[in-house]
Order: structure tokens, then sequence, then C-alpha cells
């Protein structure tokens, strides 16, 4: 059992985009890892784009200052104050600990301040995705759609939504 604590703290560096990069590509980060071409572009290039300003993406690291979660959020490309939630994952040996919990928790503070209207989120149908829908569930996300054999055949997207206030 690790035992322990963790910070949280925004992506700022090259040297730890580097390290988040290797993080959600290591066995220890993802539990499914059949990434879509489009899914393993996306998790290359969000830690750079953050360091651009384009999103803002968030990562929690151990006493050793080692990267054990990241979570990422964009505005729409409206511009209308809605958010779009991307990739929360957390180290496996540190799951439990509440880091995801308190990834959300940041980053509905960073929202607020910047009064965002409202936070979309999404995952997928099969049973690997329990947790994850029910960290949504706890956190006032309303499951607003689903899109049929979205990632692959007989995997659907879910659709979740929450307002910020």
């Amino acid at each position: 059992m690790i035992t322990g604590t963790y910070s949280i703290h925004r992506l700022d560096t090259a040297k730890r985009a580097r390290e988040v990069v290797a993080f959600f590509f290591s066995g220890n980060s993802f539990d499914d890892t059949r990434f879509t071409p489009g899914e393993e572009e996306q998790l290359r290039s969000l830690p750079y784009r953050a360091l651009t300003g384009e999103v803002v993406l968030w990562y929690a690291t151990n006493e050793a200052g080692d990267i054990i979660g990241a979570s990422c959020v964009e505005e729409n490309d409206q511009g209308t104050g809605g958010y779009s939630w991307d990739y929360v994952v957390v180290h496996r040996k540190y799951r439990r600990w509440g880091i995801a919990a308190d990834l959300l928790e940041i980053m509905i503070g960073y929202l607020r301040g910047v009064s965002a209207r409202y936070l979309i989120t999404y995952t997928c149908s099969l049973p690997e995705y329990r947790t994850i829908r029910r960290l949504f569930e706890r956190n006032q996300f309303r499951l607003v759609g689903q899109i049929p054999d979205f990632y692959f055949d007989g995997e659907d997207r879910l659709i979740y939504w929450r307002k910020i206030s």
C-alpha cells in the first residue's frame, strides 16, 4: 500500500508536459488502452496545448514529484462559456485517494472564476468505465445523451452535462 501525500498543479512547463504525455501512455494510467487514432493524437497534444493557453491542464504529483494524475478542460469552440472536460486519469496505485475528485473540485473553482455556464464531458458505455460514470453522477452531472457505436462497435459515447453556478 502506498502512503503519503499528493499535490495538484497547473501545467506550465514543457518538461512537465512531456511527463504528462509519458504518464498518459504508461501502463499505470488508463484501464482501456485501445485508443482511437484521434485519442492518441489528442493525448499527445493536450499538454502542449495547455502551454499555449488553448486548454487548462492540472496534474497531480506524489511526494517524489512523479505524475500520478491529470485532467484537462477547454472552452467550447463557440466561446459561449461552455467548457468541455477531457481525460481525468489517475495512476492505478493511487486510486481511491480522492485525486480525481480533487482535480474536479479545482476545475470547478476555475470554471466559477471565469464565469463558465456549464461543463460537458463524456465517457464510454463499457463496464470498465463504471467508476468514472459514478464520479460524474456523484458530482451533479446528468446523462444527457448517448451515441451508439461511437468509439468502436458496441462502445457507445455517454454524454454528461453539469451547470456551473
